[in-house]
């Protein structure tokens, strides 16, 4: 029923594109606006628009989806309507506002508590919530019920350890985010791992070595999905 559905919402995708562009150039040939089509789809704003709409319709990240596809469409109108014109000195306060804002709402989710109490006694040492932005360093994580988390990792990098630890019984979810960026995560071999991880302009391979001798618990399952925009990152496991 998934398959069906994301099939449905690429052919909406692909549909309001070309009815987009049919009326561009419709406005185009009955002289209402003057197009020109290499300045506005070969930009920077375009492929935003773009990537932003498959963020949007493929992924379940919606709000950043929307904020790329914004910021696409907000750049986009002063090339097809010249008339309209924007100080480009805006784009790094909006992109700045923007990452702030999808950080602390990541957070929020991750965290439903006070976002600001630095407590550590309410930190959970079953789930990970790591951030690396201009940066990165390396965890050890040790924990005999992990449960997955958050990994995000923006103009960064890092690497998440995770062979001191045991995974919890049923599906674990472990949330990815590499933009300019990227992470390794290490398992242990014995992990049942799933990777959904979807790439734009980027990757996300899984490395890990399997040996048959080695029974996988099918009980304990990692599901590490997310995104990987212009970054990437890779599974691995120690000989």
């Amino acid at each position: 029923m998934s398959e069906n559905k994301s099939a449905v919402d690429k052919r909406v995708l692909l549909g309001g594109i070309l009815i987009f562009f049919g009326g561009i150039f419709l406005l185009d040939t009955m002289d209402i606006l003057n197009f020109r089509f290499a300045h506005v789809v070969f930009s920077w704003p375009f492929i935003m628009l773009v990537i932003g709409l498959f963020v949007l319709v493929n992924t379940e990240k919606k709000f950043l989806g929307g904020v790329l596809s914004g910021i696409g469409v907000l750049f986009l109108l002063p090339r097809i309507f010249p008339q309209i014109d924007y100080d480009g000195g805006i784009i790094i306060p909006l992109f700045l506002i923007i990452l702030g804002t999808y950080i602390i709402i990541r957070k929020r989710k991750a965290d439903p508590g006070n976002i600001f109490n630095s407590d550590s006694s309410r930190v959970n040492k079953d789930k990970i919530d790591d951030v690396s932005i201009f940066g990165g360093g390396t965890k050890i994580i040790s924990s005999n019920n992990f449960q997955g988390g958050n990994i995000t990792a923006i103009f960064g990098g890092s690497e998440i350890n995770l062979i001191n630890c045991q995974l919890a019984e049923g599906d674990n979810i472990l949330d990815v985010l590499c933009v300019f960026g990227g992470t390794t995560i290490i398992l242990p071999k014995e992990w049942n791992v799933v990777i959904n991880v979807t790439s734009i302009l980027g990757g996300f391979s899984n490395k890990a070595i399997r040996n048959p001798s080695i029974v996988i618990d099918q009980s304990r399952t990692l599901h590490i999905k997310g995104l990987a925009m212009f970054g990437g990152g890779e599974v691995k496991t120690y000989l």
